[in-house]
């Protein structure tokens, strides 16, 4: 495998560079509440700067229930600024005569940071025009943005028809360490949890054919449990997810928990730990239990390669969190050094810094869905031209 970074750039002095980015950060009104993404980037923004480019940067930005009042990327350029100490222009749009007329005008380390390109819903059709009108802006282009480059989108996809294409230093990480799984070194153990199989079917599937053992956690889990005949009371299940545990259920490398920690609420009620075979009709599955954490430690143990998306149950509860922080201890514990370890997927990942310990792991990814379906060996939009 080849991947076309953009440390193979010939004569990059000076140019103009339409850098594609995912800076999706979580925001609270206009504050930036975790920054990770942008800080990950900064080594490919630094390697351009060092080379006198000037860089337009584009990124989306999604509605949340806690930034509902802006989808604007003027935060990001603040914090930019602050991180790389220096002015960014921003100009409230992703299009048109105007951004044109700026792009033009940029001198050597300039930068342009445009709006959300979710905003011109023409990003998210792929529309050739829409690609056209950015490519236009540079003389190259970088793809910084792995963690959407599954999707179909302009900036992303249809943009490459028009200019040289090259990969960010973190996007070529991405592929690098990712492939350390695809290509482990055995022993390796996977840990998915999450909520529902549908999305991660094809990696399970996947990952059984390189692991020695598949540990599954979170609602994920009851969906096997209910398979195998086990009541799961009031617990998250559902009938797509159903039906593909139930095909999976006979692998002996799927290892499931052996007791929980359960509550009839997600809040305010009683709660307590029962073996799987004993949950009530009114209680939920919550969490895994000590025992399980006690099991899935001598496999996580045992592995020279570790794989871990997804929490152990809901974990954002304080009487729940434990098996998810439990597990996000022992794999950082295993890694960087005894086993190679990868953490994705922005539930993960908050569950992992609640410990303190991101930084023993040896890659913590910035793709959710872009790491699931790259591990499951779908083919990314936003990598074609870029791996050969």
């Amino acid at each position: 495998m080849i991947i076309k970074s953009i440390r193979q750039a010939k004569n990059l002095t000076a140019k103009k560079v339409f850098l594609r980015v995912d800076f999706n950060v979580p925001l609270a009104g206009d504050q930036i509440k975790d920054d990770f993404k942008i800080v990950a980037s900064l080594p490919t923004i630094r390697f351009l700067l060092r080379h006198h480019c000037s860089l337009i940067i584009a990124t989306h930005l999604t509605k949340t229930a806690s930034a509902e009042s802006t989808i604007s990327t003027k935060p990001i350029a603040k914090r930019l600024g602050e991180l790389l100490d220096k002015k960014i222009k921003f100009i409230d749009s992703s299009s048109g005569p105007e951004i044109s007329k700026i792009a033009a005008k940029l001198k050597p380390c300039e930068i342009l940071l445009l709006d959300n390109l979710r905003l011109d819903s023409r990003e998210e059709k792929n529309n050739s025009q829409f690609a056209r009108e950015l490519a236009s802006l540079a003389d190259i282009y970088v793809n910084e943005a792995f963690a959407v480059s599954h999707r179909q989108h302009a900036s992303l996809s249809a943009i490459k028809k028009y200019l040289p294409v090259f990969a960010g230093l973190l996007l070529a990480k991405e592929i690098v360490n990712l492939n350390k799984v695809l290509k482990p070194v055995e022993p390796l153990v996977a840990i998915i949890g999450g909520v529902k199989i549908e999305t991660k079917a094809a990696l399970i599937k996947k990952l059984l054919k390189k692991s020695y053992r598949l540990l599954i956690g979170g609602a994920l889990a009851n969906n096997f449990i209910a398979a195998h005949g086990f009541a799961v009371g009031r617990s998250v299940i559902d009938q797509a997810s159903l039906k593909i545990a139930a095909k999976l259920k006979s692998n002996k490398k799927i290892i499931l928990p052996v007791d929980a920690v359960v509550s009839d609420r997600t809040s305010g009620g009683p709660v307590a730990v029962k073996t799987i075979n004993r949950i009530d009709k009114n209680e939920m599955i919550l969490d895994i239990g000590p025992k399980t954490i006690k099991l899935y430690a001598s496999f996580i143990k045992k592995a020279n390669t570790l794989i871990w998306n997804g929490p152990m149950g809901y974990f954002e509860n304080e009487h729940f969190k434990h098996g998810t922080l439990a597990i996000a201890r022992l794999v950082a514990s295993r890694s960087t050094g005894k086993a190679f370890g990868v953490v994705g997927g922005g539930e993960t990942i908050a569950a992992l810094k609640m410990t303190k310990m991101e930084h023993y792991v040896d890659w913590v990814s910035t793709g959710g869905g872009a790491m699931l379906a790259y591990l499951s060996g779908a083919k990314l939009p936003g990598l074609r031209g870029i791996i050969k």
